[in-house]
């Protein structure tokens, strides 16, 4: 282990973890053999995301713990099973954090689960993306292989495109094992300002502070509010609140949470939740209740409009729309693909999981 101190993490012994990587090998072979497909889950905090995979349940939350963590080399690596609390205390503790920071959606949601899902939280507009950040991935094939992408730091580039592959993949690919992570460090202060503005002026003033050297980390717009939020330096940030003005608001980072987590009020109706990612200056025409965050880039739309309207409405736009959260899945969850690139999908799961065993039905039906 590369921290300094006595690990404030359980460790688990390389004899447990090698039983547990034969046993998925196992089930693995087992499935091929039966012709049987295989479900991979970890604590099942992103159930509701994706479509619905076939197959027993291939549980990856035995395979645990930290790997390595250097601090001073900003990079840590963990096995899936390892919860997601357990590896930002640990980065906290040395001042240090996911920078796409990762939506849990439950309290035992775990690495894998955060990387095969791809879903990034309110810092992503400044920091980055899930798939940003991934710099070596360990996984079994669809054909029981252990393979190997990547690396633990960041000159390491062999393979640095297929580890990223892995995120947002939904397990489709194979069963991830092992992640390193490139991490940052804390800012050292935030503030959250609040400003009263109809949607057009908040478009317009989140885009034109894109491109002002500002410290802005986040940005939400809702019910005629826009909130932003400001990381960085003391000084950077003090300056940053001087220029915008704006109402300071007190439990920000309780409200950042909320947007992160799908707690807040915006995201208790019970209509279908659609997620658009459409150009920052877009005026979006869906009808529904909308939540706009990432500086115009992303849409939060409640709406029980026909799907297929939905996605052309989306795409005249030049974006895409996904089914975030329904009960109803039947006309898909992800925007659908262009042939080239569908046929791209195929044979990049023809070559993982030739035997087309693993979450079936998760991503598209096509596999």
């Amino acid at each position: 282990m590369c921290i300094k101190g006595k690990p404030s993490f359980p460790v688990c012994r390389g004899f447990e973890m090698n039983t547990t990587l034969d046993q998925f090998t196992e089930v693995i072979h087992q499935a091929i053999a039966r012709r049987r497909p295989l479900r991979i889950r970890g604590s099942g905090s992103k159930d509701f995301y994706g479509g619905l995979s076939k197959g027993e349940v291939l549980d990856t939350t035995a395979y645990r713990g930290i790997v390595d963590y250097a601090p001073e080399e900003l990079v840590i690596t963990a096995r899936a099973g390892t919860l997601l609390h357990e590896i930002e205390a640990v980065l906290a503790e040395q001042g240090q954090m996911l920078p796409f920071e990762p939506p849990y959606f439950g309290p035992r949601a775990t690495l894998g689960g955060c990387v095969a899902a791809g879903l990034s939280g309110p810092r992503r507009v400044s920091s980055g993306a899930v798939r940003d950040f991934v710099l070596g991935v360990q996984i079994l094939d669809g054909q029981g292989d252990l393979l190997r992408f990547g690396g633990q730091v960041m000159k390491n580039v062999a393979g640095y495109d297929v580890s990223r592959v892995m995120a947002g993949s939904l397990g489709t690919l194979g069963l991830i094992l092992e992640v390193s992570l490139k991490v940052l460090p804390r800012p050292k202060t935030e503030a959250t300002l609040q400003f009263e503005l109809d949607e057009m002026q908040a478009l317009e003033k989140m885009n034109r502070w894109a491109g002002a050297p500002l410290p802005i980390s986040a940005s939400c717009y809702h019910d005629h509010v826009l909130t932003v939020r400001l990381s960085g330096a003391q000084s950077a940030v003090h300056a940053a609140q001087i220029k915008l003005g704006g109402q300071m608001m007190i439990a920000g980072e309780d409200f950042w949470r909320g947007i992160r987590e799908q707690t807040s009020t915006f995201f208790r109706e019970r209509a279908p939740l659609w997620r658009l990612s459409v150009p920052s200056t877009a005026a979006v025409t869906v009808p529904g209740k909308q939540l706009i965050e990432w500086g115009g880039a992303l849409r939060w739309v409640f709406t029980e409009g026909d799907p297929g309207a939905i996605r052309a409405a989306a795409e005249k736009m030049q974006g895409q729309a996904t089914l975030f959260r329904s009960a109803k899945k039947s006309s898909g969850v992800f925007h659908p693909l262009p042939k080239p690139l569908l046929a791209v999908h195929q044979r990049m799961k023809r070559a993982f999981d030739p035997h087309g065993i693993f979450n079936i039905g998760r991503m598209y039906s096509d596999f």
